[in-house]
């Protein structure tokens, strides 16, 4: 079911009819924004995490997945969090970034979290991400180096009480 937000977004939870925009999505914000903070072998090995149809199943199997929608009903970003209030992910479209999207699918998923009855929100922040959770009251755990497909990725473990 569609909800309006005061920022003239509205969300809806996603559903497998939506991978394929989903994955475009996932894809395109990799290579568009992360590609800052990560080299170019580096992006192109985590876009491909993006790939498998049966990988994106079995994410919207464990997690629930929340999309921020324009104006014409078209998916410009996507959160998800499941019940043990693991953030999975947080994606803006890059036509979208710096307009109130992440924040509101980000608000949306703590709210989730809330409902589960989670006291604590972990995810694993990119290098880009990181200033984001931060603003919002997130803190570092650690640093990492995990892996996408084949190489291993520089992230940050972190989390927020509820």
């Amino acid at each position: 079911m569609e909800k309006k937000t005061s920022l003239n977004y509205s969300t809806r939870l996603l559903t497998e009819q939506d991978i394929l925009q989903m994955q475009s999505l996932f894809q395109s914000t990799v290579f568009y924004v992360n590609s800052k903070d990560y080299t170019k072998e580096e992006v192109e090995d985590w876009a491909s995490c993006g790939d498998s149809m049966e990988h994106w199943k079995g994410l919207l199997l464990k997690n629930s997945y929340i999309a921020a929608l324009d104006n014409w009903g078209n998916i410009i970003g996507f959160s998800s969090m499941n019940a043990d209030g693991y953030l999975h992910s947080l994606f803006v479209h890059k036509d979208w970034q710096r307009k109130g999207v992440a924040t509101l699918l980000l608000s949306e998923v703590e709210k989730m979290a809330d409902e589960y009855g989670v006291r604590k929100i972990s995810t694993e922040a990119s290098i880009t991400a990181r200033p984001f959770f931060e603003k919002r009251g997130y803190r570092v755990v650690k640093e990492q180096k995990a892996k996408a497909n084949r190489l291993y990725l520089t992230n940050f473990v972190m989390e927020k009480m509820l």
